[in-house]
């Protein structure tokens, strides 16, 4: 299997992303793994190409930081992706919006070329244009959802702070890792024409009410096809912790992991979005969870899997590569009829 996974830049990946992960998994398993850039692609007359990073199977790589050496000490070459059995969307459209604004949506064009070619692109490209911010999340059911507003007008976000008993969380539409995330309460309300003002600088402000169970973190839940991934009993999730004051429970913000509880009720509302999310194409996705509510799903490059894999000793990731193979097998199947 040639499977190439889109990233933002390879300098800015590291050996603990899930991306690393999935890759070396891949890698390990005998496929040939590719790497490219947002700022990769070439197109020449419906031809479609990219300047790519290559690891291929012959060259045995059994670490993480191995593998990221070998990635960065390739250089690129440029190879047609007409040929690739899978095309894996794995950057955070994010990280580019003020550098790069253009970066992510022309990737989104590229991938959208290439699965009407009939390449296989995961996630799908089509509905992760509609999902670039968090308002995907509106698109589900209301139970299983915070109460949210989205403006860019101060009087409303009074209003829903009021609502709300004067606690609130406050947060970019379209932003990721935790970034520009703040708590507003009554003791910090005098804070909050600046914090609006803030945010509203790079676009429109969610604003969400505030669960009490935050404060003891949240749970990454991954889901592969619309399904809890599954081992031994075991559900691939981690419970993330914020560390002294935080609010925020983003591993790289901080935040600790631990195992996670899956209750019924969380499996519970996965069964109410998994048929939209496998109508979307959204075949690998993670969600944030905070009591009885689902605070975002991530569709682009949910992380946190390797914590996962370490605390709970499966492998998610081989379980994830081998699905892939049958879900491109199949697809490969359906193709020939």
């Amino acid at each position: 299997m040639k499977i190439a996974f889109v990233i933002n830049q390879t300098h800015k990946e590291t050996a603990r992303f899930t991306t690393t992960l999935l890759a070396l998994k891949a890698h390990q398993m005998g496929h040939e793994v590719y790497y490219i850039g947002l700022a990769d692609f070439y197109y020449e007359s419906a031809y479609i190409a990219a300047h790519v990073r290559k690891v291929m199977p012959d060259q045995m790589l059994t670490s993480a930081d191995r593998f990221m050496e070998v990635l960065r000490e390739t250089e690129k070459t440029k190879v047609s992706l007409e040929e690739m059995d899978v095309v894996w969307l794995r950057f955070d459209p994010v990280l580019d919006m003020v550098s790069r604004p253009w970066a992510g949506a022309s990737a989104l064009q590229f991938a959208s070329f290439l699965k009407a070619k009939g390449v296989l692109v995961i996630n799908d490209p089509d509905s992760l244009g509609r999902a670039s911010n968090k308002l995907y999340l509106e698109e589900f059911d209301e139970s299983i959802r915070p109460k949210t507003i989205v403006t860019r007008n101060y009087a409303d976000v009074v209003r829903f702070f009021e609502q709300q008993n004067s606690l609130i969380i406050l947060k970019p539409l379209k932003g990721s890792g935790g970034k520009n995330v703040f708590l507003i309460n009554k003791d910090n309300q005098q804070n909050l024409k600046q914090t609006v003002e803030a945010i509203a600088r790079d676009g429109y402000v969610i604003g969400q009410e505030y669960l009490p169970e935050a404060a003891r973190g949240d749970i990454r839940f991954f889901l592969l096809n619309g399904e809890p991934i599954l081992i031994n009993g075991k559900y691939a999730a981690v419970h993330r912790v914020q560390q002294g004051d935080e609010i925020r429970s983003n591993v790289h913000q901080g935040a600790k992991t631990q195992g996670a509880v899956i209750s019924a009720e969380l499996l519970g509302m996965v069964d109410k979005i998994k048929d939209k999310l496998i109508q979307d194409g959204m075949y690998f996705v993670g969600l944030d969870v905070v009591g009885n509510r689902i605070m975002e799903i991530n569709v682009f490059s949910p992380g946190a899997l390797c914590q996962a894999e370490e605390i709970l000793k499966e492998d998610f990731s081989g379980f994830i590569i081998n699905k892939l193979e049958e879900k491109l097998a199949f697809s490969k199947k359906l193709s020939l009829k």
